[in-house]
């Protein structure tokens, strides 16, 4: 009885474990207080579409002496206002690719995410190319 006992007391523990993990897989901790979405009805995009990022990043000295070219992989945290409030390089490019990129999304405004009609923090995935004229 008490073997049975307790492998159901241990099955009921393991699902209520994995039942709050998938709950809180929709939302991201980043900050105490603040959740950022890893979804919204509508995802946050940048104002002027992606031509404005692009027109903003300046080729760094290192990746242009070097001939680097290839593709940076962010996340960005947006807030409700549209602002990242954070970047973090996911795939580094290096060369000094992965800090303009960064410092890109850093400046750009973005209309923000919507969910159940109100704007909300959303964590969004972004990649940024860096690809030389020829």
């Amino acid at each position: 009885m008490k073997g049975k006992t307790l492998c159901s007391f241990v099955s009921l523990m393991l699902l209520t474990f994995v039942l709050t993990i998938s709950a809180n897989q929709k939302n991201i901790h980043f900050q105490e207080g603040d959740e950022y979405l890893a979804f919204a009805t509508q995802m946050p995009t940048p104002i002027g579409g992606l031509e404005a990022i692009y027109k903003k990043i300046k080729y760094p000295k290192l990746a242009l002496q070097a001939g680097l070219e290839g593709k940076v992989y962010l996340i960005a945290y947006i807030n409700a206002k549209g602002i990242a409030t954070d970047v973090k390089v996911i795939k580094k490019l290096g060369g000094g690719c992965d800090e303009a990129a960064t410092e890109v999304i850093k400046k750009t405004k973005f209309t923000p995410g919507v969910s159940e009609g109100k704007s909300v923090n959303v964590k969004l995935s972004l990649q940024i190319q860096f690809k030389l004229e020829k």
